[in-house]
């Protein structure tokens, strides 16, 4: 029986099998069994287990709620149906991960630290490669917080922690990093869908510079802006600089982002370049601001009325306000 294959209710299924249903290795299985009490009924022969339907079901209560950011000593005893120590009833369940809990805990090993209860919960369903944990956590918190709150304190720390799992670790869990990634890119996009920004207003051009990959930071201002209603056009990761020139002469931004994630990558010229473009009729030509994003500006203060944003919210700040006036 493969693993895409139904419990059967009179033979159920082994431990590896379950284990590749829900994503989580055997280990971890067997040992909510020993730690929490939550294993199978039936033993094939007294020791081999067999989990029946209503032993998945069981498994798979343990997993969402884990997912959450739920304590898996406490979603053990919610999953069993029996309520959790910090209040009765399975309201307490829900209302837990919404709650803004800041205390020292990691996802199955990663370097957290102090985070919100639902950064735990994305942490430990990413080490799983649990991706529809992972969809339904995102799209809760950012529902529920908004998209600045969810990317600030849960996508972006879980990301971070990831990262630096990986550079510790000799190059495992890059298969999370990846998996991660790609979940919340999915939920920044979702989260632009249906909301093409005013009519008739200039946009906003999101770009990384030449040879600069790294394109999250500019998917959560992107989504950040659809949520303000600005329009945006994004051009991802490593623009090339001609490029970059055509797509700011033909959509007349009223202003453009670029991000540089290391100073390796950081173009100086071409962002002075981009600050003195000037696109419209002749006596009302204008330009766009130029917003430098990123840690790979860090350094000298830019010139040339170019900004540079602390972060996501003072980058929606400055896009949202008002336009610049006509040049010379």
């Amino acid at each position: 029986m493969d693993d895409t294959t139904a419990v059967r209710a009179d033979l159920g299924v082994s431990t590896g099998t379950v284990a590749r249903r829900l994503g989580v290795s055997p280990t971890t299985v067997r040992s909510w069994d020993q730690r929490y009490g939550i294993g199978p009924a039936v033993r094939e022969g007294g020791r081999h287990r067999r989990w029946m339907p209503e032993d998945v079901a069981v498994l798979e209560e343990m997993c969402r709620l884990t997912a959450l950011g739920i304590p898996p000593a406490e979603a053990a005893r919610a999953a069993a149906g029996a309520p959790p120590p910090a209040a009765a009833g399975s309201a307490a369940v829900v209302a837990a991960p919404v709650r803004a809990a800041r205390q020292p805990g990691a996802g199955n090993g990663l370097p957290l630290g102090d985070v919100r209860q639902e950064c735990r919960g994305l942490a430990r369903a990413a080490v799983r490669l649990d991706g529809p944990a992972m969809e339904a956590l995102l799209g809760s918190v950012v529902a529920e917080h908004g998209l600045v709150t969810a990317w600030e304190e849960v996508m972006m720390p879980t990301l971070h922690a990831v990262g630096r799992k990986w550079e510790s670790s000799g190059d495992r869990y890059v298969e999370v990093e990846h998996l991660l990634s790609w979940h919340v890119s999915t939920t920044l996009r979702r989260a632009t869908v249906g909301r093409p920004g005013a009519a008739g207003a200039a946009p906003v051009v999101l770009a990384c510079v030449p040879a600069e990959q790294h394109t999250l930071p500019l998917e959560a201002l992107a989504a950040g802006l659809a949520e303000r209603g600005v329009p945006v056009r994004m051009f991802g990761a490593a623009v090339p600089a001609e490029a970059l020139d055509a797509a700011v002469r033909r959509s007349g931004p009223v202003a453009v982002v670029l991000w540089s994630q290391a100073r390796s990558t950081a173009d100086r010229g071409l962002a002075r370049h981009v600050a003195e473009m000037a696109f419209g009729p002749r006596g009302a030509r204008v330009g766009p601001r130029v917003l430098l994003a990123g840690p790979g500006w860090a350094g000298r203060v830019p010139r040339g009325g170019m900004l540079r944003p602390h972060g996501l919210r003072d980058a929606l700040d400055l896009l949202s306000g008002p336009e610049p006036g006509p040049r010379a």
